[in-house]
């Protein structure tokens, strides 16, 4: 498991993918892991609505293919999507065949030219695999939303204590991360965007 912020060896492994966007620029970017399902999906994106926020949404190809409005909705808002992989698929748990099959059957779903390899671990193979198709996008910040010890205060003291410039901030829409994020995202977008924070996408 990975604690708020990834360690510097990480970013070690995998040079190529992006951590942090530009530190001189007073900026965060908000990231959307696991979905759509509609338990989570729409009250995250009625919260953006209404903060008039942009994010990137890193889909799970099966929730796309059962939620196919929920993926629109998503596009037709002017957030950005990115690949999840189909099945959610941890690398270092699967073979470059299986790994590579699996985020190919998602892009035909979602088309993107981003991706997040879930739980942030990939072979060496399907690093470079990844590296030559895809920009690999990790996070600076993890809210860790998904956490049963965590209280959704919890959620939003680590959005304030460890965002910073060209932040990427990982919340999840999940059925584990919801109920949190009905307190902690509105309160965390409040809260960067007094401390003068714009949101951004991914060019």
């Amino acid at each position: 498991m990975f604690i708020e912020q990834p360690a510097i060896y990480l970013r070690w492994l995998y040079p190529r993918a992006l951590w942090r966007m530009d530190r001189r620029e007073r900026a965060v970017y908000l990231t959307f892991d696991d979905g759509p399902i509609p338990e989570a999906t729409p009250f995250i994106l009625d919260t953006l609505k209404a903060f008039d926020v942009k994010a990137t949404f890193f889909m799970v190809g099966d929730n796309v293919r059962k939620y196919p409005e929920l993926f629109e909705r998503i596009k037709s808002e002017g957030h950005q999507v990115g690949n999840h992989t189909h099945n959610h698929l941890m690398g270092i748990k699967h073979t470059l065949r299986d790994y590579s099959y699996n985020v190919e059957k998602a892009n035909a779903y979602i088309h993107s030219h981003y991706v997040r390899p879930p739980h942030g671990w990939m072979r060496p193979v399907q690093y470079a695999w990844l590296s030559r198709k895809f920009k690999i996008v990790m996070w600076d910040v993890v809210t860790r939303d998904y956490s049963k010890w965590m209280t959704a205060e919890d959620v939003f003291n680590n959005v304030k204590r460890y965002a910073r410039n060209g932040s990427i901030i990982t919340f999840h829409d999940s059925l584990k991360s919801i109920e949190k994020l009905r307190y902690a995202l509105p309160k965390s977008i409040k809260w960067l965007r007094e401390q003068g924070y714009a949101f951004k996408t991914f060019e």
